[in-house]
């Protein structure tokens, strides 16, 4: 039983060994040689087929490969990723689509109770721009103390509404019809308003002082401020409203902050004769 375990391994351990040599010569054969089937009868096992590629076969796939995905990345037209990315084009509004005919608007303007006097003697020049220029709808609410204007199947333009209520909120402010009609008119005026303890906090005297600073001598500071700066002005009380371009409101607001701050009369006066010089070379 020994003897016969033995070998047994023996002849396995032989079996291993020539399989290893076949494969090591079969590894060896050179690429031009015949390709051969070897049986191992010995071995007992079946034909064992060796096929060997040839590398310089493999290299040319692989090239042939490379050449057909460049010429697939270069035959891509750039065209149709270029359309997707590009920004939707929209055909123009037509004139109708701008009016604002399907549903009407409304502002109520309140006014002051001491502006309603003044109001009701103004009343025809304040609705007759209103009503011709703008194409707006106009009544006085005595009871409500207010102005309401509203649009019309006859309104064009989408912003008339909040032209007609800057118009009257300026007239309501204290400003005159005749310098409040320019908002119609032009496009770049506005309204700025603050109060005087917005710049310092005064009380009594010292706020008195302010305010006479700011208007001087029969309102002549006042009006120089608004010749230099093409502004036009409303001291009423602590708050002051100012109405003009963007760039003019900033020059007329500048001099009353410095009057308000303590600065002397003649010194604004220097300053706005420095702006309004150079104002005038620019226009030139």
């Amino acid at each position: 039983m020994v003897v016969l375990h033995a070998e047994s391994s023996s002849s396995s351990t032989a079996h291993k060994k020539n399989r290893r040599k076949l494969n090591k010569k079969a590894s060896v054969k050179p690429a031009d040689a015949p390709v051969q089937n070897d049986t191992d009868d010995e071995m007992g096992d079946g034909p064992v087929d060796i096929t060997e590629v040839d590398p310089q076969h493999s290299i040319r796939e692989a090239e042939q490969r490379a050449g057909d995905d460049d010429e697939l990345m270069i035959d891509t037209d750039p065209s149709p990723l270029l359309a997707q990315s590009s920004a939707p084009a929209f055909p123009p509004l037509p004139a109708s689509a701008q009016r604002s005919t399907l549903k009407s608007e409304i502002r109520r303007i309140p006014i002051p109770p001491h502006r309603m006097t003044p109001l009701k003697k103004d009343w025809v020049n304040i609705f007759s721009p209103l009503t011709e220029m703008l194409q707006l709808q106009v009544r006085m609410n005595v009871q409500r103390k207010c102005v309401e204007i509203r649009t019309s199947k006859h309104t064009q333009d989408i912003g008339a509404i909040q032209k007609g209520a800057d118009f009257v909120k300026s007239y309501a402010l204290g400003f005159d019809v005749n310098d409040a009609i320019a908002l119609l008119r032009l496009d770049d005026l506005y309204l700025d308003s603050f109060e005087i303890k917005d710049v310092k906090t005064l009380h009594g005297d010292h706020l008195s002082r302010a305010i006479g600073r700011i208007a001087g001598q029969d309102g002549k500071t006042k009006f120089t401020i608004e010749n230099a700066s093409r502004t036009r002005i409303v001291l009423a009380d602590t708050k002051i409203h100012i109405l003009g371009s963007f760039q003019n409101i900033k020059i007329a607001r500048d001099a009353i902050v410095s009057l308000i701050l303590g600065s002397p009369p003649g010194k604004v006066y220097a300053g706005l004769r420095t702006v309004s010089s150079r104002m005038r070379q620019r226009a030139l």
